[in-house]
């Protein structure tokens, strides 16, 4: 645990460091979104371009930390606890990457993000389809339908599909940045069919277990 959080206090100093480190190079104006084909239609203002996602992150790893602690069924989350963090930490690379791309664009390093997104998702997806099958019931963490939440066996089946669904959603994602002008759909289509398939699982296996 204590190697955890020597990495997880590193990850938010890096993100910081390299806001401090482009921020002089920032225009007032930073391009923050981009649309469908990469194309900038969005700005923030110079700081909160440069500083929001070293905020966000900070944020988020401080409420990661806090859910196993207040979670009524932390004893579950105790089980898969090595899964967990591995996956904030990823979590937490994935968002210093999305830094890096508003930053490096900005400073003239022109990456599309139609080709860095859809590698990054696609990684970050393809490893939690991994580690799903791992978590216990929660009340904060993986598929948290009705059903899921109220059987045991329907969250270890639910999760087990799950996790095949998120790697075939990986794939599906990571070959978008073979079709950069539509690679946002290769990412957002997969996804919606995922959560809407294990939504209707669980449903279906609740009613078996309760016939």
């Amino acid at each position: 645990m204590r190697k955890i959080s020597f990495l997880l206090l590193a990850l938010v100093v890096l993100s910081f460091l390299i806001a401090l480190f482009f921020y002089p190079r920032m225009p007032e104006q930073l391009a923050s979104h981009w649309n469908s084909r990469g194309e900038v239609n969005g700005y923030m203002p110079k700081f909160w371009g440069s500083f929001l996602v070293p905020i966000i992150l900070s944020a988020m790893i401080i409420l990661f930390i806090l859910i196993p602690k207040i979670d009524p069924l932390r004893k579950n989350v105790e089980k898969f606890k090595k899964h967990y963090y591995n996956f904030i930490i990823a979590l937490s690379f994935f968002m210093i990457i999305m830094q890096l791309q508003i930053a490096l664009w900005n400073a003239g390093i022109k990456i599309s993000p139609n080709i860095l997104i859809p590698i990054a998702l696609g990684l970050l997806f393809y490893y939690l389809g991994t580690i799903m099958q791992h978590f216990e019931r929660n009340w904060f963490i993986g598929i948290r339908t009705p059903w899921t939440l109220s059987s045991d066996e329907v969250w270890e089946k639910t999760h087990k599909i799950g996790g095949k669904l998120f790697k075939y959603a990986a794939i599906i994602a990571l070959l978008g940045v073979f079709f950069s002008g539509y690679a946002v759909w290769f990412v957002i289509i997969p996804v919606l069919l995922v959560v809407l398939l294990v939504f209707v699982y669980s449903y279906i296996e609740y009613q078996k277990l309760k016939k």
